[in-house]
């Protein structure tokens, strides 16, 4: 019987029988740890091995920090110092991504440490999102990736791996964004529970590399261990460019056999929106336009790439942000905010009366950018929005298009363009 794709990744890193259900020991390509855990990371090393060598690798162990960046509180710039003095004993200087770097996932596409093929584990629960160029990434607890980092190598359970094809063309005013949240709609937050999936389709194809990573990044919320993209010729190239070597693509095979084969037909899809407190509570924008909100964030590794700024400036442009709205961008990376600045859309965005902030997560964990008060109604392009995740206040899920729009008009609405 043939081989799913993460089945072959795995049997790329063990020697041992890569069969659904069975645990193997594989070896880690990419071994990181963000600011959030890091310093927990680090003190188990020393904890567990205090008169060792911690680190198998150092060109392969890396520092990202992300969350809080720079430091508010003074438990955070202590937990980021721990790791950072660790780094310069034990790695090279680069392997450390400080405060200004950007969220560690895409920080890693960026600069072609993760590639296809490539087995990463992280302190990070959207690791996953590297699905997106088809690489097996996986968030784990402290002590794993403390093991990972002393060892190389961790343990697995090969997932089942389930098949999704996205067919049709969505409505102009659609985004990958709207298709994530309607795969979402039609599985559920369970429905890929403890599986792989692999995502087909001309849909799926047609999406550039920023939008493979906001669909990867919600698989998530789909319950699934990891959402793998075949990458295409350009994505392919792209990491070839950023990471100036040679890695296996890797394909199903003809013969596979799914545990579950869905396909679904988003032709003209309109814009989504999921309410609280769920993102699998989605529905059209327009069933709930004319809600009042008070506050809008885009950000975070779902939503924050070039590309979905963009998108916010050229409907800001010329406009003001409505007066009772607070609304807030969070570059996902350090390339990404220089790339705004160089085309001129940070000032697009100023002159709309959006806040811009330094490049890291935001508004996903308190301590961000983007938290909400009690009674506060935020439309957000993260990820999730269970009850005290982003506040206390109603998180709403959307796209940067549909963000923009309800920016302007002081309530959810759907966007034109």
């Amino acid at each position: 019987m043939g081989k799913t794709i993460i089945e072959k990744i795995i049997a790329g890193h063990t020697t041992e029988d890569v069969t659904p259900g069975n645990i193997v020991w594989m070896e880690i390509d990419v071994r990181s740890a963000r600011d959030f855990g890091g310093a927990n990371v680090v003190k188990n090393l020393q904890k567990y091995y205090p008169n060792e060598s911690q680190v198998a690798d150092p060109e392969k162990t890396f520092f990202t920090f992300d969350c809080v960046v720079p430091a508010k509180t003074i438990g955070y710039a202590e937990n980021q110092h721990i790791a950072r003095v660790f780094a310069r004993k034990q790695l090279t200087r680069q392997n450390l991504y400080d405060v200004d770097a950007g969220i560690g996932s895409h920080v890693m596409i960026e600069k072609g440490i993760a590639v296809p093929g490539s087995t990463v584990v992280g302190t990070d629960s959207h690791l996953n999102i590297l699905g997106a160029i088809g690489s097996f990434g996986q968030g784990m607890g402290d002590q794993d990736i403390a093991f990972a980092f002393k060892t190389g190598k961790t343990w697995f359970e090969v997932p089942h791996s389930m098949s999704i094809t996205i067919e049709g063309i969505p409505a102009e005013n659609a985004s990958a964004k709207d298709v994530t949240l309607g795969v979402i709609q039609q599985i559920g937050s369970k429905g890929a529970l403890g599986r792989s999936i692999e995502f087909y389709g001309s849909t799926v194809e047609s999406l550039d590399l920023a939008g493979r990573i906001t669909l990867a990044s919600m698989v998530t919320e789909m319950g699934g261990i990891i959402g793998l993209i075949p990458p295409n010729k350009p994505v392919i190239q792209f990491c070839k460019e950023r990471s100036g070597r040679e890695f296996p693509v890797y394909e199903a095979d003809q013969d596979v056999r799914y545990v579950e084969t869905l396909e679904f037909d988003f032709e003209e899809l309109g814009p989504l929106i999921a309410l609280p407190p769920s993102p699998a509570n989605v529905k059209s924008v327009a069933e709930v336009a004319g809600r009042q909100v008070d506050s809008v964030i885009v950000a975070s590794c779902t939503n924050g790439r070039y590309e979905d700024i963009a998108i916010v400036a050229k409907i800001l442009k010329g406009n003001k942000v409505h007066s009772d709205v607070m609304m807030k961008i969070v570059p996902a990376t350090k390339e990404v905010y220089g790339q705004l600045l160089r085309n001129g859309l940070i000032n697009i965005l100023y002159e709309a009366g959006a806040i811009i902030s330094n490049p890291g997560c935001g508004g996903c964990a308190a301590g961000q950018i983007g938290m909400t008060g009690e009674g506060e109604v935020q439309v957000s392009t993260g990820n999730r929005n269970f009850a005290g995740k982003q506040g206390k206040g109603d998180t709403y899920l959307a796209s940067p298009a549909t963000a923009a729009a309800t920016a302007l008009a002081g309530e959810i609405s759907v966007p034109e363009l």
